[in-house]
């Protein structure tokens, strides 16, 4: 356990959860399932048994440190790494994959959101025991791949081979990899069983997911291998400054994994959700006798399927309502169809434009 590593990805704005999740104060630092936890809390408590809290290592921007701290007030602060600007999740792996390899060479780096909900904690752990294992076997990159309920075009799919796995006989070859899908295909995809949804969470040993960089996204690679030193040093974060305005925007699934022929997954069903959407937010919450999902001070009549999220200071009277979002929070009140959900990116960005960047 002690060269186990557990990275947490918590640099995200979540603007889809808008205007619960604003640039200031992003939703992994809210208590979105009203259990008294941050979702960042949550992901790190996940993890006690797997991981030693020594080895636990947050991204996040530098404008969220601060908070990180106030959340996990016994992480070090040298264990939260911040980045200067978003470059999405290859630099922000590779950030960390280097700095875990600068201390211990052997590692193995556990890689999860901060974002996401887990129903089945005592099975997760189960599973990310054993990818662990068999990514300190092998020279493997792993990710965990959700059993679908339903053909969501919000998630990526991953095909695997049952034909192909490492020994034990739980972790298949993946075959492809594909990007959020129309409904026809997810359709399709949920229909023949061979597919899994992609989950973001990934097991991998720091020397393997090195050498991946090194072959798919050298140019990363570079500017890594040049700073390496720096890591764990007071020139990290002048190194990282430059080092992140030299590195691309782009994801560690399209820049490595899609690419790798060392990719494996490890099907998984420990009722999982990545609480992206309002809509996740509802299948995963507690229900009314009317499917309404509530976290407030209100009062309903004639209201079914409704997700209500207001401040507890704040009495919320709703009637008629028929599946709809109502979420108040810091100055803004949206109502919107949650079937229209998709459209919460557009009224960011019009609020942004029209109503200036205190919204947002």
């Amino acid at each position: 356990m002690n060269s186990t590593y557990l990275v947490v990805m918590a640099g995200g704005i979540g603007s889809r959860f808008w205007p619960f999740s604003r640039t200031h104060h992003p939703k992994q630092f809210h208590d979105v399932l009203g259990v008294g936890r941050s979702m960042l809390q949550l992901t790190v408590d996940r993890f006690a048994g797997v991981c030693p809290r020594e080895n636990v290592f947050v991204v996040t921007n530098r404008d969220y440190t601060q908070l990180v701290q106030e959340h996990l007030p016994d992480l070090p602060a040298d264990q939260i790494l911040g980045e200067p600007i978003g470059r999405n999740t290859a630099p922000c792996i590779a950030y960390a994959s280097y700095r875990i390899a600068q201390r211990d060479p052997q590692a193995t780096i556990i890689v999860t959101p901060a974002d996401h909900a887990v129903l089945r904690e005592d099975e997760f752990r189960r599973l990310i025991r054993k990818a662990v294992e068999a990514a300190r076997a092998h020279d493997v990159l792993i990710t965990l791949g959700i059993q679908p309920s339903r053909p969501d075009t919000g998630y990526g799919y991953i095909q695997y081979m049952d034909e192909q796995s490492l020994p034990g006989g739980e972790l298949h070859k993946v075959k492809t990899f594909t990007e959020k899908p129309n409904l026809e295909l997810a359709r399709m995809f949920v229909e023949s069983g061979d597919f899994l949804w992609n989950s973001g969470l990934f097991v991998w040993r720091a020397d393997v997911i090195i050498n991946a960089f090194h072959q798919y996204l050298s140019d990363i690679a570079e500017v890594f291998d040049e700073g390496a030193a720096q890591l764990g040093t007071p020139q990290e974060e002048e190194f990282i400054g430059e080092a992140y305005s030299r590195c691309r925007n782009i994801s560690i699934d399209y820049g490595v994994m899609e690419k790798a022929d060392n990719v494996y997954v490890l099907p998984a069903d420990f009722g999982w959700s990545d609480v992206g959407t309002w809509d996740s937010l509802h299948r995963i919450g507690q229900h009314d006798d009317n499917g309404n999902m509530v976290s407030g001070d209100v009062l309903l009549y004639d209201t079914t399927g409704c997700v209500i999220k207001t401040p507890e200071d704040r009495l919320v009277v709703v009637q008629g309502l028929e599946d709809y979002i109502v979420a108040e929070y810091d100055n803004v009140l949206l109502i919107c169809k949650r079937s229209e959900e998709q459209r919460v990116k557009e009224f960011v960005a019009d609020v942004k434009a029209k109503k200036g960047a205190g919204y947002n």
